[in-house]
């Protein structure tokens, strides 16, 4: 019987276990989540490619590839990033979703979103571009079986790009994937829907919202924790996220 997928990768670096250690609550949290509204929880533990050709970031674009492999009938894919974790009483998003794909806008650094667009446009997308207004993130999306093509257009952008995408992140320091994923949808005109900041808070200590009474939790449904000053070795990640899973579920 087909049902709604939580899409998430979570790989174990045998060279570095401590760098993957937050993301193990991640997991359990959204566990939490799909056992509440009966979706199945995929976990992708395993590489795809050596990571000096494909990050596991790029990963999310396989789904469907993945799903169809592994015979799991499906509706609805919430593909979610690691570095994020649900509230317990998070409303049920496949419900709101209105079978389009779902995304939330980016909120962060105007002048990092700024860069990704620009310099995609220019080095990979003949100039072709798009308010910086419309930019989402790809830490939260909802995607269906119409989505497909896109997801393989994607894919074959990066085997074609490769070379070009590696060079723009590391010369200008801007978006990996996030960038094709945003290019593509406005390229192809792919009807979306935006959810409001409420169901991807990035950027948390930007708002000041990032403390020990847990003021976030307060404020949204899903909580996303990227851009953390002096986060060496994910171990500001790992603070926070087991504080916040310890303060939903205790130790369970």
């Amino acid at each position: 019987m087909s049902k709604n997928v939580i899409f998430i990768t979570n790989i174990k670096n045998p060279e570095n276990l401590e760098r993957s250690k937050p993301y193990d609550y991640a997991v359990k949290s959204w566990k939490h989540f799909a056992d509440k509204n009966d979706c199945r929880l995929f976990v992708l533990d395993q590489y795809l490619y050596e990571t000096d050709y494909m990050k596991p970031n790029w990963y999310k674009t396989y789904v469907f590839d993945l799903l169809d492999g592994n015979d799991i009938e499906y509706d609805q894919i919430a593909i979610v990033d690691a570095d994020t974790m649900v509230h317990p009483e998070c409303p049920n998003f496949f419900e709101m979703s209105e079978n389009k794909f779902c995304a939330i806008p980016a909120e962060g650094s105007c002048d990092w979103i700024c860069r990704s667009i620009e310099n995609y446009s220019k080095y990979l997308f003949s100039g072709f571009s798009f308010p910086f207004w419309e930019y989402f993130n790809s830490g939260f999306l909802i995607v269906n079986k119409e989505h497909k093509s896109l997801y393989d257009m994607i894919k074959n952008f990066y085997i074609q790009n490769r070379d070009n995408i590696v060079n723009i992140q590391n010369t200008f320091m801007v978006g990996t994937d996030q960038p094709v994923i945003n290019f593509f949808v406005q390229i192809e005109n792919i009807d979306y829907k935006l959810f409001p900041y409420e169901f991807n808070m990035q950027d948390l200590p930007r708002k000041e919202i990032l403390t020990n009474d847990l003021l976030f939790t307060k404020l949204g449904w899903m909580y996303h924790f990227n851009a953390i000053p002096d986060n060496h070795n994910a171990d500001k990640t790992l603070y926070w996220m087991e504080k916040t899973y310890k303060y939903f579920h205790g130790n369970d």
